[in-house]
């Protein structure tokens, strides 16, 4: 089971969406127009197709506070930080120290994706790297880290993100 995992507002419902409907195009990139969401409120199940059927299980960023809770069965982690949002770096950057800390989740391989650089006022990889110091993190984390800057909205990213999926799923089939 893969977690995905970010602050409310992120994204994480459309990119559990689109990457559903790449998974079942056989990489066809035409995602058409971004489906609507409505912020998720507990939590949601979504299988994709990863060479394997896999598991997604999407957490309301208001679940914060209980996210470990689902730390038992997770074999990789998608944390998502929205990249338009100076406002919420700093939050995102509490809940992936706290996830990254958790014991249950030494051994998972984790994606940071860094959502939204379609919007006209998103930070560059660069000022968030430096913002939360990510390099320190990655050098202190006993987890896989990988960093991928993503739109949900318009794809861009996204088989980049299916085939982390895949070469993780991979790996621990």
């Amino acid at each position: 089971m893969c977690l995905l995992l970010g602050a409310t507002g992120v994204g994480k419902t459309l990119l559990v969406k689109r990457l559903q409907k790449l998974s079942s195009r056989e990489g066809k990139s035409d995602l058409g127009d971004p489906p609507p969401t409505q912020p998720t409120v507990g939590t949601d199940l979504t299988d994709i197709m990863a060479q394997k059927k896999m598991t997604i299980r999407e957490l309301g960023g208001c679940m914060g506070p209980i996210w470990s809770s689902y730390y038992g069965d997770c074999h990789s982690v998608l944390f998502m930080i929205d990249a338009s949002d100076p406002t919420q770096l700093s939050l995102s950057c509490v809940q992936l120290l706290g996830l990254l800390s958790a014991e249950q989740l030494a051994n998972v391989s984790v994606l940071i994706l860094f959502n939204k650089i379609d919007m006209p006022c998103y930070m560059t990889l660069e000022e968030m790297k430096s913002l939360i110091r990510l390099p320190d993190i990655i050098a202190c984390a006993k987890q896989c880290i990988t960093i991928a800057e993503i739109s949900a909205r318009d794809g861009t990213g996204l088989a980049g993100v299916l085939r982390w999926l895949q070469d993780t799923h991979k790996a621990i089939s």
